[in-house]
């Protein structure tokens, strides 16, 4: 099995997205169930809603899961292995205040140093601990030997004792730290494959101690996928939708970026089956928001118009040709929106033709139903005199909300509704 997981103590950005697009392809290639887990323990900071909306994405993006388990929900078994270690002496009780903990890590700054904890606590007889009213924490003994672990991308890795230290387990209310909480997770869900962000590279460790010291001896794979970075001010997955993005066209791109694909225009299912997890580049790769909107437009050009239509609000393919008409110029679903919003809102005057707007407004008001775009321009200068400049730039701001659109290719599609456009 394996597992995607996610914290409700933020957005869901790119990078985050990408690993869990990686876990649905690689679960449906090996045929095995896919896990959400929320990782929700932290519970200060967790932002209320935001697991809600972690589901809704996913399920936006068509990633199917077997089931969705909330990390609080574990919480006896978190607090009942921490007392099992803490009674075989592999993990204590540590009394150390944060003021201290400053002052170890400004110390170890001073030095030029990597913090480590001092293991002060560890030596605390029980006659002494059980004498101490103060709160505390409870933290892993350190590992007598290096951690090594294999990663799929980055090969065999060994982590020194001292990178893994005498990290905490529970916190002072006694829940658990995410990173204590997944170890003892992926025990409980039986999880053989850990597809995970390079920022877990020193947490993925500290998990393998713990299961180790519990005698748990199921070896997980590990593949730590390098970052995403974008020059967006905000690269959350919630945004990029509410810009009008598909989530086809991000997932398209988040699996293009760092691979060997076979064709850039794809959709999840087809990645699937030529997807390889071990050809991905095992560097940073950097999100383009320009190609983005390159693959976007691809995906909404592949729709049938009535599809693209209903998208927009409407269930008419005339709207939809007038969408992939507008495709020329933007490349969003926001866009398009926008777009149509400005043929359908009320407009005014027109800035320079003040009075020929008038009159052909009025002149459509009254107008018969007309089929094409040279019938209502003879009808309309048969109606009103008016002619060149002094009808067409007033009649395309009339009808499109802009002064510059080529009106003779949109007015076919929208002559339906020119009473509405024109009330």
């Amino acid at each position: 099995m394996l597992r995607f997981a996610q914290s409700p103590t933020r957005d869901m950005h790119l990078g985050d997205l990408r690993v869990a697009i990686f876990n649905y392809i690689v679960s449906k290639q090996k045929n095995q169930k896919l896990l959400i887990r929320i990782d929700d323990t932290d519970k200060e900071n967790n932002i209320e809603g935001k697991e809600k909306e972690i589901l809704e994405l996913l399920n936006l993006f068509s990633i199917d899961y077997a089931n969705v388990v909330y990390e609080s929900e574990n919480l006896k078994y978190h607090q009942k292995i921490a007392m099992q270690l803490m009674g075989q002496k592999n993990a204590f009780a540590c009394f150390c205040s944060d003021a201290k903990i400053e002052e170890l890590k400004e110390s170890a700054k001073k030095e030029n140093k990597s913090y480590e904890y001092d293991g002060f606590c560890q030596t605390l007889s029980d006659e002494t601990i059980l004498n101490v009213n103060s709160p505390f924490i409870v933290r892993i003994k350190k590992p007598e030997e290096n951690i090594e672990i294999k990663d799929l991308l980055k090969g065999n890795l060994l982590y020194k004792s001292s990178e893994i230290d005498f990290f905490p387990i529970l916190r002072h209310d006694k829940t658990p730290t995410d990173n204590y909480a997944s170890a003892i997770d992926d025990m409980l869900y039986d999880i053989s494959d850990v597809i995970t962000s390079e920022e877990q590279l020193i947490e993925s460790p500290r998990q393998v101690h713990i299961r180790k010291l519990l005698n748990y001896d199921k070896e997980i794979n590990y593949t730590h996928i390098p970052n995403v970075s974008s020059d967006l001010e905000n690269s959350s997955v919630k945004y990029l939708i509410d810009e009008g993005f598909l989530p086809a066209a991000i997932a398209n791109y988040l699996v293009l970026l760092g691979n060997d694909a076979p064709k850039e225009f794809f959709t999840l299912e087809e990645a699937i089956e030529w997807f390889d997890i071990k050809n991905i580049s095992k560097e940073n790769v950097h999100f383009d928001i320009k190609k983005l909107k390159e693959l976007n437009k691809k995906h909404l050009q592949s729709f049938d118009e009535m599809r693209l239509s209903k998208i927009l609000g409407f269930a008419d393919t005339d709207i939809g040709r007038l969408a992939k008409l507008f495709l020329n110029e933007v490349s969003t679903i926001k866009e398009l929106k926008e777009k149509i919003n400005l043929i359908f809102s009320p407009k005014s005057t027109c800035e320079g033709f003040e009075e020929e707007f008038v009159e052909l407004k009025l002149c459509l008001k009254d107008a018969p139903y007309i089929e094409s775009f040279n019938e209502l321009k003879t009808y309309i200068i048969e109606k009103t005199g008016l002619k060149q400049e002094k009808l067409l730039t007033p009649l395309s701001y009339l009808l499109t909300g802009t002064k510059t659109t080529d009106i003779s290719e949109v007015y076919p599609l929208i002559k339906n509704y020119l009473g509405e456009i024109v009330k």
